[in-house]
């Protein structure tokens, strides 16, 4: 059952959380290129927001099979994990506070958007992804590990 779970985690990251961290780090730059081509890629700009935002709530998935799997592998007090739980719930809040809303403004008033806002856009999903690597690097040389690495 463990390695079902696991593989169902694994699975949901990179399925979910994979296309919000591509589509979001397109985003900005992407919004820079409609700003200069005169708004010329709003559809594509939706487009990666319905991404995120859609995926994010697939992404869901991730810290319920993780925690099922952690459960199941008696980890679900080590301080690696409690430290992965706390950065995958900081992730899940720059992406529902600042970058979904962030883009929704943007599309809203795409002429007007600002460079700064531009700007923090870019910040935030640095922050959401500087946040993953970090969780995925715990994930893969927990201490503790039966791995043998």
């Amino acid at each position: 059952m463990t390695k079902f779970l696991l593989s169902v985690h694994v699975l949901a990251v990179i399925l979910a959380v994979g296309p919000v961290t591509v589509a979001a780090s397109m985003f900005p730059p992407t919004t820079r290129r409609a700003l200069a081509d005169n708004g010329s890629e709003p559809a594509v700009l939706a487009t990666l927001h319905r991404i995120c935002r859609v995926y994010a709530y697939l992404g869901i998935l991730v810290p319920i099979f993780g925690a099922l799997t952690a459960l199941s592998l008696g980890v679900l007090t080590d301080p690696w994990l409690i430290v992965s739980i706390g950065l995958t719930a900081a992730a899940g809040g720059v992406l529902a506070l600042l970058i979904l809303p962030g883009q929704h403004k943007i599309l809203a008033d795409l002429p007007g958007a600002t460079p700064t806002l531009i700007r923090r856009l870019g910040m935030d999903t640095g922050i959401f992804n500087l946040l993953w690597v970090v969780v995925t690097v715990l994930m893969i040389v927990r201490p503790g590990s039966t791995t043998g690495a």
